[in-house]
């Protein structure tokens, strides 16, 4: 797939699955900005940077260090085509009446703040641009509440209803949100957290990557608020 010279933000993409969805459009010639919390944690995953490659630091939870990261992205590269929401957080443990102000505030400022800001700063850019693609990453655990994992559930479908709420609010002026919905990421991290887990139903950062880029692209401009489960359900 060959993205020509679009411009690609990605968030969270010092982590596991930023890194392959950075590959993944990098790959298919696509200008990218790399947004983390800490500058260090792009170099130390990405090196330095290059013409087609940006690495911005940016605490997701201030609208102006967003904006201002967005803005030198956008004044780099011309323009913004594509967002590809990747940080996330997740925390269990507690049942729903004995969450914490800590555990609620982290999974919905992790999974919802986080994109809510970021949008706030792009979509300007695309109306501007007169089109976009948005692709948010929210969980197989959004379809349904699970013992002592209910904020992290509700924040992962919160990000499903944010989606298809922008859909609806930019499909005429061409953006269009989908997200995806991995199973647990085969990472390094989630092997030494669940070292006895079946692992059969997990799914590799690189397949994400894939289904993130193809909803990025001309091929699914037939695709509209979609909520697409990626790895194995069984």
């Amino acid at each position: 797939m060959d993205l020509g010279d679009r411009t690609v933000v990605v968030t969270g993409a010092a982590g596991h699955l930023g890194r392959a969805v950075a590959a993944s459009f990098a790959a298919a010639n696509a200008n990218v900005a790399l947004i983390a919390r800490h500058r260090s944690q792009l170099a130390d995953a990405f090196g330095t940077e290059t013409p087609r490659r940006l690495l911005l630091a940016a605490d997701l939870m201030d609208r102006d260090d967003v904006d201002r990261a967005v803005a030198t992205a956008a004044g780099r590269f011309g323009r913004i085509d594509v967002l590809c929401n990747i940080v996330g957080g997740f925390r269990m443990g507690e049942a729903v009446h004995e969450l914490s102000d800590q555990t609620l505030d982290f999974v919905f400022d992790a999974n919802v703040r986080s994109l809510v800001n970021v949008a706030h700063a792009v979509v300007p850019h695309m109306l501007d641009g007169k089109g976009g693609r948005i692709v948010n990453v929210a969980a197989f655990a959004a379809h349904r509440g699970t013992a002592r994992m209910g904020a992290y559930s509700a924040a992962k479908s919160a990000v499903i209803r944010l989606t298809e709420a922008m859909e609806a609010e930019l499909h005429d002026r061409g953006i269009h949100a989908n997200c995806v919905l991995p199973t647990i990421i085969d990472t390094e991290d989630n092997r030494k957290a669940m070292p006895e887990a079946d692992r059969s139903t997990w799914v590799a950062p690189q397949d994400i990557a894939s289904v993130i880029l193809f909803l990025a692209s001309e091929d699914a401009r037939a695709i509209h608020g979609a909520a697409l489960p990626v790895g194995e359900l069984h």
